[in-house]
Formats: C-alpha cells, sequence, structure tokens
C-alpha cells in the first residue's frame, strides 16, 4: 500500500531536499534536515521515502556518490581528497557505498573516464578559484556520511 503524502507538506519536502542538495557535502543528520521540513524527524522519513522513493539519508548518500563521480570525471585530485570533499568521514565508507552504487570501485571509475576522456583540471586551480570548498568537518552525530 503507498501511503498518500499531504499536499501541503510536498512544499516542505521539497525545501529539505534542496537543503541537502545545498550542504551534501557537510555532516547532515535526520533531525536537522527534518526541522527545515518543519516536521518531527519519524514522519519525515516516511514522507520523504514515499515522495522521493527513497530515504533522506540515502538521498544525501546518493547525491554525495553523484558528486564524487563528477569529481572523477574531471577533477585531479585523489579519491581521499574526493571523498572527504563529497562529505564522507571514511575512505573506507566512501569506496564501499560507491563500489555498490556505482558497480566499480573509485579508482577503476576514474581510470576508465581517463581513459575515455579529456584532460583533468588541477585540483589547486579548482580550490583556488573556489570552485571547491573544503567543508567544515564536524565528527558528530551523522557525521559518518555512510548512508545509514
Amino acid at each position: 500500500m503507498t501511503r498518500q503524502v499531504p499536499v501541503e507538506l510536498l512544499a516542505h519536502l521539497r525545501r529539505a531536499r534542496d537543503h541537502i542538495d545545498r550542504n551534501y557535502q557537510t555532516p547532515l543528520d535526520l533531525a536537522q534536515v527534518a526541522a527545515v521540513a518543519a516536521v518531527s524527524k519519524y514522519h519525515f522519513v516516511r514522507c520523504f521515502e514515499a515522495t522521493y522513493g527513497e530515504t533522506p539519508m540515502r538521498y544525501v548518500t546518493r547525491r554525495r556518490i553523484e558528486r564524487a563521480q563528477d569529481l572523477l570525471r574531471s577533477a585531479n585530485l585523489t579519491v581521499t581528497e574526493i571523498c572527504m570533499l563529497v562529505g564522507f568521514a571514511s575512505l573506507g565508507s566512501f569506496s564501499s557505498r560507491f563500489t555498490q552504487l556505482v558497480g566499480e570501485s573509485p579508482i577503476a571509475y576514474r581510470n576508465r573516464w581517463a581513459a575515455e576522456g579529456e584532460a583533468h583540471v588541477p585540483g589547486c586551480w579548482l580550490f583556488m578559484c573556489g570552485v571547491l570548498r573544503t567543508p567544515e568537518r564536524n565528527f558528530g552525530e551523522g557525521a559518518t556520511g555512510d548512508g545509514t
């Protein structure tokens, strides 16, 4: 049975999803994102999943992995640098989630694109021009970035 989400809640869910999209690289916890939607975290999880087809934390993880894919294709950064830039606190959790979602390791993904694609943009230039910024790390609750 599909849960019906009240129409008046959809704008709040969109606001929370937009918040995730803007802040995916920072530690996000469920209570914080639910507060953006102005609902309890339990109601938020149920409604978010009914609306978008995945839990909020899985959405965060997917957004982080998508951004990592972009960086692996275009930037001359190490996998560890990319891992930290997209909001993962652990290289191991990043690599395992990346492999699980993409079907190949981050290194294999980068190598495949390097063989097919154009030259990478130097990482130092990306930082210097402000294209990338190092997220402020808060290793408190929700900072693992492992999608759980």
